[in-house]
């Protein structure tokens, strides 16, 4: 079996291939694109298994390797075009294997269990899930969230970027809306071509003027949005080496293809940018940094009280809840705090990503990144769970006001919250976090803002909401998915009930089809 580097090597020589952005394109058409007549289905969105088929991470890596080059765009003959999809079918199939047969790598699994030495612990078994364990937001979530994440950063971005955060949302949903138009209306224009000139790039390509129009936005204001996040012409992506290394093609999905003219292949791309980026520029600003990350911080506390709000109530939900000792000495502080009869949930959120050093294998560093993001807020929720229950600690909430609702729960669940795409998050909860339980403080329950968000939406009473909790919680060691959303959707369709006999159950990828077209018929497009 060839090293993943070989078959990474041989893949960016394909990539620099005359013509093969027709192919890249091609690729996003059938890999991204869901076609369905009518009302979209379930069926519609996985009629493809995903196994068959690139994912994102996948394609980005081909546009980033395409990009370490000056872009040839000419037309490939047919008998090229199809060898280009054929080898990079082929080489993505082949990386996978090498992954996979790396991370997993074990000289001895006998000696390993007589040991009690557990080869999924160590770093270099998560850089195969870190890659493909797919995206665990809805590209509208990155979207729409971004308003409210850089809602306090606006006038740094308006002095800065010359444009708020609203307004670079709206180009964002221009695009998308010019995408979904242009994608049928090409496909109906190749019927009238030969197949030799058949190619799917014009519909991923826009003007500046299109996007202005579609958007309603003067064009000097939409120039200045798309150039914040396009490639530079003269960027060469040079430290992307290594699959796991830094991408430019995930952090500026648009390609400059002339006087105003752009490409974006994958808009789920930009909305995640979109979502992700404005935190990095302005965190190169050193005496705007401290704002930023304080900013990003309130986000996602202000974003997860406001989910369980509208679940529980304003009544319910206490936002910074400090937990004082006797004498007036703070033990800690919950972020939020919901209260709803003799139940109680505890929210510790947190802004740490994962960063690239981990997404490589290293250990020390993978699991440092989810002692900061995960281990930290659950031991400080651990420490308020228990107070909860003891008189002698008094909750007083941000305003200095002692709260004196009844303490005598009978379950107390803690939720540990991050703001941002979290690569492989569940399996790192399943083999990193150490926690302790009590027959009223539950098993911590790991997740991002966009499962909190999807939580929320489908389980609007605050006993549905409850009763997820429950049950997720008491099988977390029995269940196994790539991401919490498919274990949502089961919930949803089949009750997330486990028999005590069962030791495992693995969910397919699949079963969240039905939540995805719940979640999108839920959040309409349009523009603020």
């Amino acid at each position: 079996m060839r090293t993943e580097q070989e078959i990474f090597d041989e893949l960016a020589a394909l990539c620099c291939s005359p013509g093969y952005v027709h192919a890249i394109a091609h690729l996003c058409f059938r890999d991204n694109i869901i076609a369905h007549l009518g009302e979209v289905t379930a069926e519609d969105i996985y009629r493809v298994p995903s196994m068959e088929k690139l994912s994102r991470t996948e394609i980005s890596t081909l546009i980033g390797l395409m990009v370490k080059s000056p872009i040839d765009d000419s037309m490939p003959d047919m008998q090229a075009m199809q060898r280009y999809v054929q080898s990079t079918d082929r080489l993505m199939l082949e990386l996978h294997k090498a992954m996979s047969a790396a991370s997993f790598k074990v000289d001895d699994w006998k000696k390993a269990a007589e040991e009690g030495r557990d080869p999924f612990q160590d770093g270099g078994a998560f850089r195969e899930p870190i890659f493909y364990s797919g995206d665990s937001a809805y590209h509208f979530q990155y979207r729409d969230l971004a308003s409210s994440k850089y809602e306090a950063d606006n006038a740094w971005l308006q002095v800065n970027k010359g444009f708020d955060i609203h307004v670079a949302r709206n180009v964002v949903l221009a695009i998308e809306r010019l995408q979904t138009k242009k994608i049928p209306d090409r496909l109906e224009e190749m019927r009238s071509l030969p197949p030799a000139e058949w190619t799917f790039l014009p519909a991923f390509t826009f003007s500046s003027t299109e996007v202005a129009a579609e958007s309603q936005l003067d064009e000097q204001v939409v120039e200045a949005v798309l150039r914040a996040f396009t490639i530079p012409v003269d960027d060469r992506n040079s430290s992307f080496e290594t699959l796991h290394a830094f991408n430019v093609a995930n952090a500026l999905p648009l390609i400059h293809q002339g006087e105003k003219t752009y490409l974006l292949l994958q808009a789920y791309s930009l909305s995640e940018a979109l979502y992700e980026a404005p935190f990095y520029w302005m965190m190169l600003d050193r005496a705007y940094r401290g704002t930023a990350t304080n900013n990003r911080g309130q986000f996602a506390e202000g974003f997860a009280e406001g989910r369980l709000t509208s679940v529980f109530g304003a009544a319910n939900v206490f936002a910074n809840v400090h937990v004082m000792e006797a004498k007036g000495k703070e033990l800690s502080e919950i972020d939020v705090l919901v209260a709803f009869g003799n139940r109680a949930i505890i929210v510790q959120a947190k802004s740490k990503r994962l960063t690239i050093e981990a997404r490589t294998g290293n250990d020390k560093v993978l699991k440092d990144d989810f002692r900061k993001s995960v281990q930290d807020s659950y031991e400080q929720g651990r420490l308020c769970a228990a107070a909860l229950a003891d008189a002698a600690y008094k909750l007083v909430d941000s305003a200095g006001n002692e709260l004196t609702f009844s303490r005598s729960f009978k379950e107390v669940y803690i939720l540990c919250v991050v703001s941002d795409n979290y690569p492989a998050l569940s399996f790192q909860a399943r083999q990193f976090l150490k926690h302790q339980e009590t027959e009223v403080i539950k098993p911590p329950f790991v997740l991002d803002v966009f499962t909190l968000d999807a939580i929320a939406e489908m389980l609007q009473s605050p006993l549905r909401f409850l009763s997820y909790l429950n049950r997720r919680t008491e099988i977390d060691d029995k269940v196994l998915a790539a991401q919490e959303l498919t274990i949502l959707s089961y919930h949803l369709k089949r009750n997330l009930w486990v028999e005590g006999e069962l030791t495992m159950m693995s969910l397919d990828e699949s079963i969240s089809a039905d939540l995805d077209v719940a979640m999108a018929a839920r959040r309409p497009p349009g523009f603020e």
